[in-house]
This record gives structure tokens, sequence and C-alpha cells, in this order.
């Protein structure tokens, strides 16, 4: 069996020290981290090509890890890359209609994603209204988690390992096994400060 490789996508300004998508990168194994050229003033067609390169490059199937505007990329891949996504994590989506900088990743694709997807919103995003990030999810096909007042689910808003997070991804990456964590390292989400603890909503 060929185990999906694991390809972090993080969102506008990238995702910094202390950021689950970081401590997530540093510490399990077989994770790719996409990196962009420019993180601030973000251009479509430059941030899905530099996505499609990272997943065609991977030796199998791979599962997404996006956040904010890695989400919105994702779902602009062309059909050939989206083929060879086994599973999507798709965390406080953006909406690049309420920034300007980000316009260029509008209108937002509604079709049903080819694969697998868990999108989860919070219900007091500050960059995306929960009823929007709703109709993404109806719209994509994806299992929709509500968190409340959880923000942007980052650094600002108290996430760090966010064990939640880590259990739906291993829901995505299913049958394959566990999540590997690199040699030396904690296992992720072990005894967890509870201040990472969120109620969630499924829908």
């Amino acid at each position: 069996m060929t185990v999906a490789r694991i390809v972090m996508v993080p969102g506008w300004r990238n995702s910094g020290p202390g950021h689950w998508q970081t401590l997530w990168t540093d510490r399990l194994a077989g994770i790719v981290r996409v990196e962009q050229d420019d993180w601030v003033a973000p251009s479509r067609a430059a941030w899905v090509g530099t996505l499609a390169q990272t997943i065609l490059a991977a030796p199998g199937p791979v599962v997404v890890v996006a956040h904010s505007l890695g989400c919105i990329a994702t779902t602009h891949l062309p059909d050939e890359v989206a083929q060879r996504i086994h599973g999507a994590l798709l965390v406080a989506p953006a909406d690049p209609e309420r920034r300007s900088v980000l316009t260029d990743f509008a209108p937002v694709p509604y079709q049903k994603l080819p694969y697998r997807s868990v999108l989860v919103a919070s219900s007091n995003d500050p960059f995306c209204p929960v009823r929007l990030a709703g109709a993404y999810a109806r719209a994509w096909g994806s299992e929709f988690v509500r968190l409340q007042d959880a923000g942007h689910i980052n650094v600002e808003s108290g996430f760090g390992d966010w064990p939640l997070g880590l259990a739906l991804l291993q829901s995505l990456v299913g049958s394959e096994g566990p999540l590997a964590v690199k040699a030396q390292s904690p296992a992720v989400g072990e005894n967890p400060p509870s201040s990472f603890s969120q109620s969630a909503e499924t829908a």
C-alpha cells in the first residue's frame, strides 16, 4: 500500500512559529511544506502552480492540510492535479473578496471536490463569516466542523499543537496507519494542554 504524503499549505503571510502548521511540520514525518515566492502579495497563478508542482512531485497520493488562503488555492487546482489528492483538511478558509490583496483568488470555485475533505471553520473568524464557510463546505462536498469562538484558528486565537486537528488529519490518512513522528520528537498531541481543547459541532 502506498502511504499518502502530507502536503502542508499555509495561507496568506505564511504560518509562523507556534502555528499548528509549523509545529506539525517540525514534528511529523513525511510532511512537505509548500513554500511560495511571495507570501505578502499572492498571485493565484503562482500559488496554484507551486502547489501543483509540489503535489505532482510526490511519489504517490497526497493528503493536503491547508489554512486560510491555502484552502482557496487548493480548490483552484486543475483536475489532473486534484486527482492525486487522497483527502484534504481545509481549515479557516479565506474570503478573497473581503481583502483587496487577495482578490486574484476570486471567484472561489464552487464545484464538488473529487476527494474526501473536511472543512473546519470558526463561528467568529474575522476573515470569513461562518455562513460563507458553510456554503463552501456544501459546494465542495466537505464534512463541516464548526468551532465555537476559535477566531482564525491560528496562534492569535490560542492554537498550538491543536489535537482536534490532528485527529481529523488521522481520519483522512485512515487505514494507512497512525501519523509518524520524527525521531527524538515528543508525540504530537500527547497529553495536550487543556487550553487547546475546543468544542466542535459537526454537520
